[in-house]
């Protein structure tokens, strides 16, 4: 009996032990698509001053009245164009012999967003919505009217440069990949707006589309096996 039991107990051991993890890697894939944009958003915005609060709404809505009828003039579709905010903030007089201060007007302010889908339409559109009343470009920037192929294609690059990688570091291990455990991905990317500038320097700013890029990033954990 204890014969058998002393033969037993390696046996049980065996089943016992845990078996050894295959070793895992991980390794984060960058692709990158550039292309020509074939949309713009701007955002416009009109304020008006006046000593009452009452006149200084009535004229922002008179100058946003003329201002959303010239966005349409120039051939703007009505859901391309979106009021986006309306504010109405006293204007604050400070004496000089450090008195309290007193309010001495109100400043009305709205601002307005434009999509332009025609880009040789750009430079006509920001010009006449400043003959017709808007006073500020809060934003500038360039899209992409359908993203969804160029966010693919990225998506596909930065697979490929992980995998790329992964092989790469296998191979100086003396090993091979394995299945892929993990996959993560990162957000696409577009540049941000231009920076704010007067309204009155748009009449004649020549307008460079340029390139946009859509980045996408991929993390993968992947296991690595024994190479045959």
């Amino acid at each position: 009996m204890r014969v058998a039991t002393l033969l037993l107990f390696p046996l049980l051991m065996a089943f016992a032990a845990p078996a050894q993890e295959a070793p895992r890697l991980t390794v984060e894939g960058r692709g990158e698509v550039t292309q020509v944009p074939d949309m713009a958003t701007i955002r416009v915005s009109v304020t008006r001053e006046a000593e009452a609060a009452e006149a200084a709404m009535d004229a922002l809505a008179t100058a946003m009245d003329a201002v959303l009828e010239r966005i349409s003039a120039e051939a703007v579709a009505a859901r391309d164009v979106q009021s986006s905010t309306v504010s109405l903030q006293p204007r604050w007089d400070r004496p000089d012999d450090r008195g309290a201060p007193r309010i001495s007007g109100y400043e009305a302010r709205a601002t307005v967003t434009v999509r332009v889908r025609d880009l040789d339409r750009l430079g006509a559109v920001m010009s006449a919505v400043v003959d017709d009343g808007a006073n500020g470009l809060d934003g500038l920037s360039f899209q992409m009217s359908d993203p969804r192929p160029a966010e693919d294609a990225a998506r596909r690059a930065a697979f490929e440069d992980a995998m790329a990688k992964a092989r790469l570091y296998a191979e100086a291990a003396g090993l091979t990949v394995g299945p892929i455990l993990r996959l993560a991905e990162g957000g696409a990317n577009l540049p941000g707006p231009a920076p704010m500038v007067q309204m009155e320097m748009a009449r004649a700013m020549p307008i460079a589309p340029g390139e946009i890029s859509e980045v996408v990033t991929v993390t993968l954990e992947i296991a690595l096996v024994p190479a045959e």
